[in-house]
């Protein structure tokens, strides 16, 4: 069942390209159109079948689309949202696939006088250390989860035909589908996703600046992999997603330094009980957390 006819990827990098082959394969989707500020990436994009027209020219990409899907980078996706949003009728669903909410709603908001009915914020919580159209995948969305923003408390309301067909969109690609507010999203964003990335590039920083750097990497092994996989990320997407959340991520940073502290003072007191009793607690949590994902990713 086709649910919108002419999409229009702006951004084909991996996270747009993705959900473009996935749309096609599920055979949700017409025409897909991509457009890009590299020529290359449109090249790119065509070659690999990720989209069917290559458009250079945002307004003529824009042209008899039914949805738009911006993928670009966090800071630019608040100037190209605004471009589209003022090119296309209001009948037209203009979405995104950003990590931060806060900074386009308040882009569209400065622009607008408010966040339009047709504008559905979104985020897919899927990716991959890998960037650009190169290393789309169809599956990439397979088992996530996708935020839709919808506030009741917004004037006016998101546009209810819209964001059910962009949540069909979704579920079609295989993603589970839920609602939150701006600052519910960007609050659980900072804690669940910015502070991992903050806390992985620090690490691997320290150590890299460590006297003996070439010594401690040798004598390192999967446990600092794994704990720091996610700062082999973009650096540049990463230095603009949490430049765009710095308010929520700043108070994550406070929350996660009193935690330190409380181990400071466990360790320097040889309270061992506390600790253990802090890891049993964590070790409870974390064990609950990765059971929940393996099922979730069975389903």
């Amino acid at each position: 069942m086709i649910i919108f006819e002419r999409l229009v990827i702006l951004g084909v990098g991996l996270m747009g390209g993705s959900l473009a082959l996935a749309a096609k394969k599920a055979g949700v989707v017409g025409t897909v159109v991509g457009w890009s500020r590299k020529e290359a990436t449109l090249q790119t994009a065509l070659a690999n079948g990720v989209i069917d027209i290559a458009e250079a020219d945002l307004a003529t990409a824009l042209k008899g689309a039914d949805c738009v899907v911006v993928a670009t980078p966090t800071i630019l996706a608040e100037t190209i949202m605004i471009q589209a949003l003022d090119l296309l009728p209001a009948t037209v669903a203009v979405t995104d696939v950003a990590s931060v909410k806060g900074n386009i709603a308040d882009a569209l908001t400065a622009h607008f006088g408010t966040v339009p009915a047709n504008a559905i914020l979104g985020h897919p919580i899927a990716g991959s250390e890998q960037s650009g159209v190169s290393a789309a995948k169809d599956d990439l969305y397979q088992h996530h989860r996708v935020i839709l923003i919808n506030d009741s408390l917004a004037e006016p309301q998101t546009d209810a035909e819209l964001l059910t067909k962009v949540s069909q969109l979704w579920q079609a690609v295989g993603a589970e589908v839920f609602e939150m507010s701006v600052a519910e999203h960007d609050h659980v964003l900072a804690l669940t996703s910015h502070l991992p990335h903050l806390l992985a590039y620090a690490l691997v920083a320290q150590l890299s600046n460590h006297n003996e750097s070439v010594n401690v990497f040798n004598f390192a092994a999967g446990g600092l992999r794994d704990f720091t996989r996610i700062a082999s990320s973009d650096p540049r997407m990463w230095r603009e997603i949490l430049l765009a959340n710095k308010t929520q991520l700043s108070s994550s940073i406070d929350d996660f330094e009193q935690w330190l502290a409380q181990l400071r003072v466990m360790l320097d007191s040889n309270d061992g009980d506390a600790l253990e009793m802090v890891f049993n607690d964590v070790k409870h949590s974390r064990d609950n957390f990765v059971a929940e994902l393996a099922a979730r990713t069975k389903k």
